[in-house]
């Protein structure tokens, strides 16, 4: 199946070496293995981290050129992956997916995404000057989400824009659902041009044959993958897969050279070649384990009165056409309450913690740390609250429909960077957004640097405000004022 021997770690080998070999350190970090280190905070975190807590030199090889364990530790994640080329990412995907967008999009290109993007990608356009073309996801009215954006979305987008340089899709989306992305990839290398691929939430598809295809299967040309929400690298740590072909891969070296730090965790980077040691080894029979006890939440969440936890009796909807059991969306609208309530009561009262919650949903992500009993205290405690609420004649939510995506009269980074009066959102109406506004449902951006700001929006953040749910994006953290640019320094574009 593999090349190359995935039980190697030739990154943590090399760690252990330097361990081994009780070396004496004149180099940063100032702790010196733990020596330094606050007496509280290593009693807590034990002595073992700060030993690989290390800085460049040859031994550990560097991330910037690496030509010893890191390479052949960045060698055996492509293999693992089906990839050409991956590189580690200790800038989060946040960062490789920045270094993605800069690696294939500049001054100018267009670039065509769907509008549920995670801002790291806005962020990415802003650093590129590129101009966004936006594609609207699939709405589900009944649990209040977006899923994916349809092959024949992509389509017609791309008919309408056949000068982009580039799309970019999720695959899959923060709550599991995939859309058929090897049609997608067939359509827009029809125009020979690169799909790239958010895949923050797949990095273990591809070691389960129950799972959604992956990216680098489909045919994706580069994705970032979040090593660190489903399987076991830290916090932090991504991988970044490339093809070669569309891609040209020491520019994506050279990018990510630009981004990240030159003083890089190999704490972070060695769990990275452990995670993908892991996976690769034993990632079937370990997600056989995480779907099973995911499919069972999911059963019995169904059974408890007001709550709904969808399954893959969405396929087939525009937008759905696979799905990810891992991701446990928990309905709680038949209750009465919001998401955001469901979420304070589970932390508050059972300490439980969810991932995210929105007006009609929490979500559960399942991984490999999950047990049989982590599992039935959830449960326990879904059952108590339908006690508490089902039937005592809450008022239901009511689904808000999100406004039109609004015309761009200037691309993100002229707008970012341009000067900005700051003033109250209800008395924007007309002007330029200087800044974002993001809200829950279902995880849509309404509003972005360079748009017109309309009355329908203003209207809608209102609503989302009334709710009592969390709107966010401005410099006011009450969103009540947002920055336009000032007129006088608006530079216009035209993106038809």
């Amino acid at each position: 199946m593999y090349r190359l021997d995935q039980d190697e770690t030739p990154l943590f080998d090399a760690l252990m070496e330097y361990v081994n070999r009780q070396t004496i350190p004149f180099h940063v970090p100032g702790h010196k293995k733990g020596v330094g280190i606050d007496p509280e905070f290593k009693a807590f975190i034990g002595e073992n981290p700060f030993k690989i807590d290390v800085t460049v030199f040859k031994l550990v090889d560097s991330l910037h050129h690496p030509t010893g364990p890191i390479k052949k530790a960045q060698e055996l994640a492509a293999d693992a992956y089906g990839s050409d080329a991956s590189f580690f990412s200790i800038h989060g995907t946040s960062g490789a997916i920045q270094a993605m967008i800069l690696s294939v999009v500049t001054d100018g290109d267009k670039i065509i995404i769907p509008r549920n993007v995670h801002k790291s990608i806005t962020a990415g356009i802003i650093l590129s000057g590129a101009i966004p073309v936006y594609m609207q996801p699939e709405l589900d009215k009944q649990v209040g989400i977006a899923h994916g954006v349809s092959p024949k979305t992509v389509e017609e987008t791309l008919k309408q824009h056949p000068d982009a340089k580039a799309v970019l899709i999720i695959n899959p989306t923060y709550y599991g659902v995939a859309t058929d992305i090897k049609t997608i990839a067939e359509i827009v290398h029809s125009y020979d041009i690169p799909l790239i691929v958010d895949e923050a939430h797949g990095p273990h598809l591809g070691f389960n044959d129950k799972l959604p295809i992956s990216a680098m299967e489909a045919g994706a040309d580069i994705c970032s993958q979040s090593t660190h929400k489903i399987i076991g690298a830290m916090t932090q740590g991504s991988l970044l897969q490339v093809r070669e072909g569309r891609i040209d891969v020491p520019k994506v070296q050279q990018v990510l050279n630009i981004l990240q730090t030159t003083s890089p965790s190999y704490i972070l980077m060695a769990s990275l070649d452990c995670a993908r040691r892991q996976i690769a080894l034993h990632g079937e029979e370990l997600l056989d384990k995480t779907i099973a006890l995911a499919n069972y939440a999911r059963k019995e969440i169904n059974e408890i009165p007001g709550f709904y936890c969808f399954g893959e009796e969405v396929l087939g909807k525009e937008g759905c056409f696979a799905f990810d059991p891992t991701k446990i969306t928990i309905n709680c609208r038949e209750l009465g309450i919001t998401g955001f309530d469901l979420d304070m009561i589970l932390s508050n009262k059972y300490h439980i913690q969810m991932e995210l919650s929105d007006l009609y949903n929490v979500l559960a992500v399942g991984s490999f740390g999950d047990t049989i009993e982590t599992i039935n205290a959830l449960l326990e405690a879904l059952r108590e609250i339908s006690s508490d609420y089902y039937g005592k004649g809450h008022k239901k939510s009511d689904f808000i429909d999100i406004p039109d995506i609004p015309e761009q009269i200037q691309i993100p980074r002229e707008a970012f960077t341009s000067a900005k009066t700051s003033i109250l959102l209800n008395k924007s109406i007309g002007m330029i957004s200087g800044e974002f506004l993001m809200a829950y449902p279902p995880g849509i951006p309404i509003l972005c640097p360079g748009e017109r700001i309309t009355k329908e929006i203003v209207q809608y953040v209102q609503r989302l405000k009334d709710t009592g749910l969390y709107v966010q994006g401005t410099e006011d953290p009450k969103v009540e004022y947002i920055k336009v640019v000032k007129e006088e320094d608006a530079v216009y574009i035209n993106v038809e």
